[in-house]
């Protein structure tokens, strides 16, 4: 599949096939039966199964309440290829052009963690045609997860480069890999504290890709969403951030973990599409979100309506192509 913000709209990061994910243990999805603890689903095909969550089910009853399930995480250890390939097709069917995989919380020891980096890729490459993304926050980890990936079904993804030691290696890597390249706006002491400093890294990181011989492209910049919780600034700091990149960089694609903004917070559905919209006028051409919580036709929408409304789509032509194309 082609990158191509302008053919596609938007492009749609799928997120959630990361071993930290977590569900409620009292959640209406999750029983105990007996010995027996499970996770029910249905499938794409409409048959009724179940994750079985009996090794990190609470023992103690009174935990229950405040319990959460690793659901990827323990369908990897049970090498539940039923479960995983349901979580990656039920995003791409709700519009995902691109799945992001992590493994990190699967293991501490590096060799182990690469083992389990390496059979996710698998399992997502054998269930979908759309490229995935490499998520780890060590670098070795990412080469793993490249080594297990099959370059004849598409090009692999590198989740991410940024200014922390040990990172910048991954711009050779993407290079000799061809690799389509994110990068975050992380400083080499910590995370930025404003829009002026994440600006100021992915400034840093855009010269070096541009000396390492990466195509403008195959480059993502993510600005870095923090939660509005934590921080009221923060979803104004990276509005900010995107605006200046946008004006800076005309070509290269922005995005961020935009469901990152609403943790939290109670109607987080609202304040991602909220949030993401805001996100869109500023500049961003990709989003990075769980497509099934916030279905992304009316971000796409709202990015061809905003194009052509504000002359960035002269004479509205990909606006009438995507109109005439949905009828």
């Amino acid at each position: 599949m082609e990158l191509n913000a302008n053919k596609l709209g938007l492009i749609v990061i799928g997120e959630n096939i990361n071993t930290t994910r977590r569900l409620r243990a009292n959640g209406p999805r999750v029983f105990k039966e007996g010995d027996r603890a499970g996770l029910r689903y249905t499938d794409l095909d409409g048959a009724r199964r179940v994750l079985d969550v009996t090794q990190v089910y609470p023992e103690d009853e009174a935990q229950v309440a405040t319990a959460r399930i690793p659901h990827i995480a323990v369908a990897l250890r049970n090498n539940d290829v039923d479960y995983i390939a349901w979580a990656i097709r039920s995003q791409e069917r709700a519009g995902a052009h691109v799945i992001d995989l992590c493994a990190d919380e699967m293991a501490v020891e590096p060799e182990e963690r690469h083992e389990w980096i390496r059979k996710l890729v698998r399992m997502a490459q054998a269930v979908t045609d759309l490229p995935v993304a490499i998520d780890s926050s060590d670098s070795n980890t990412i080469v793993a997860g490249l080594d297990a990936h099959d370059n004849s079904r598409n090009r692999p993804v590198i989740n991410s480069v940024n200014l922390e030691e040990g990172r910048q290696v991954l711009i050779d890597v993407a290079r000799e890999r061809n690799a389509i390249l994110f990068a975050n706006a992380s400083g080499r002491d910590g995370m930025p504290q404003d829009d002026k400093e994440r600006v100021e890294n992915l400034r840093t990181v855009m010269e070096m890709m541009d000396r390492g011989g990466i195509a403008m492209e195959d480059r993502f910049l993510d600005p870095l969403v923090f939660p509005v919780g934590a921080g009221p600034e923060y979803g104004k700091h990276y509005i900010q951030a995107v605006r200046q990149l946008r004006e800076d960089y005309p070509d290269v694609h922005i995005f961020g973990g935009h469901s990152n903004v609403s943790f939290g917070l109670p109607r987080r559905k609202l304040l991602n599409q909220v949030f993401v919209s805001l996100a869109i006028a500023a500049g961003c051409d990709s989003v990075m979100i769980d497509p099934i919580m916030n279905p992304p036709r009316e971000l796409i929408e709202f990015r061809f309506a905003a194009q052509a409304l504000m002359a960035d789509d002269e004479y509205s032509i990909r606006y009438l192509s995507y109109i005439r194309g949905t009828r």
